[in-house]
């Protein structure tokens, strides 16, 4: 996609600081972190969100963040560490091309991040809900 930034950083148009690709995925630090470590994954191919991935593509991406996500924890040697990614504006997405975040944290860093306003869920909703998913899946 001729505007998609993450596009650009794929191609070499714009500089990163890269840790790994594959033929599928590519790996680099994010220039405005939350942490000391924060990577971003994401496929070298324009998917806007998750949705507009096949299955394979996916589960490459995942492999990719499980290996990185081990070797970051072993170098940074964090309290723990999120690993989160958005799909649309609605939901926080500020880059239109599917990325993960992987960021490190420690006790006391000040982010506060998906602090959400959970309330408590109607069982018999979720039944019929999980009715559904299931019927689908």
């Amino acid at each position: 996609m001729e505007d998609c930034v993450f596009c650009k950083i794929v191609q070499g148009e714009i500089p990163s600081t890269k840790i790994y690709e594959n033929d599928l995925v590519f790996v680099m630090m994010d220039i405005m972190p939350l942490s000391e470590g924060h990577i971003l994954v994401l496929p070298k191919a324009h998917h806007e969100t998750i949705f507009d991935m096949n299955e394979q593509l996916a589960g490459e991406i995942m492999k990719v963040v499980w290996k990185v996500a081990n070797v970051l924890r072993k170098s940074v040697e964090p309290d723990g560490m999120n690993i989160l990614q958005n799909n649309y504006a609605a939901a926080g997405q500020v880059v239109p091309h599917f990325h993960m975040h992987l960021i490190p944290r420690n006790q006391g860093d000040g982010l506060r991040l998906g602090r959400w306003n959970a309330k408590q869920a109607d069982p018999n909703q979720l039944k019929t809900l999980a009715e559904e998913l299931r019927q689908i899946l």
